[in-house]
């Protein structure tokens, strides 16, 4: 099994906390993983893409040009995502904030509302946790088993008092797909 993924938003939106989350996440179930990270400039609002790749095999490049599946957090993402997925790729639209519908109609494409899901957990910021539990599904890339433990050793002791939300996002995304 080996899938490529490409998530894209806006700065803030945490798409690169998602993309080392996802790469972490395969590292301990024993994956092989890239990360390739992009972002503008900004501190916030600017673009923020991540490549990342999950494998049972050897990785040959970190580079994901052509994705098995994408993650669209906002509209201005979505044209690069729909020119860059593979025919009969997977794409996961955050619906409330993209509003187009994609061209393309060799796609498979699910919309979840990451932000409304993220807000009724108690803070629109956990849209990329609902959004890798979404993708996590739609994929299979990740089983996310004992992810509780694997966030515990990912985020430094400071930020474990969000850990249970973070769990309870991914839960919730796996859930809405």
């Amino acid at each position: 099994m080996t899938e490529k993924s490409f998530f894209a938003g806006f700065g803030g939106q945490g798409i690169i906390s998602l993309g080392q989350i996802w790469v972490y996440c395969g590292m301990k179930e024993g994956k092989n993983v890239t990360f390739f990270p992009f972002y503008g400039a900004e501190k916030r609002g600017g673009i923020a893409r991540a490549g990342v790749v999950v494998s049972d095999d050897e990785i040959a490049s970190p580079l994901v040009t052509s994705p098995d599946s994408v993650l669209v957090m906002n509209t201005d993402s979505l044209p690069i995502c729909e020119e860059t997925l593979k025919p009969e790729g997977l794409m996961l639209i955050n619906s409330p904030l993209v509003k187009d519908e994609p061209k393309r109609k060799d796609i498979t494409v699910i919309k979840v509302d990451a932000q409304g899901i993220a807000e009724n957990i108690g803070n629109a910021r956990f849209a990329n946790m609902v959004a890798l539990g979404a993708m996590a599904k739609i994929t299979s890339a990740l089983k996310l088993d004992g992810i509780e433990s694997i966030l515990k050793d990912f985020f430094p002791e400071d930020k474990h008092k969000f850990v249970p939300m973070n769990v309870e996002a991914i839960k919730a995304g796996f859930a809405a797909v």
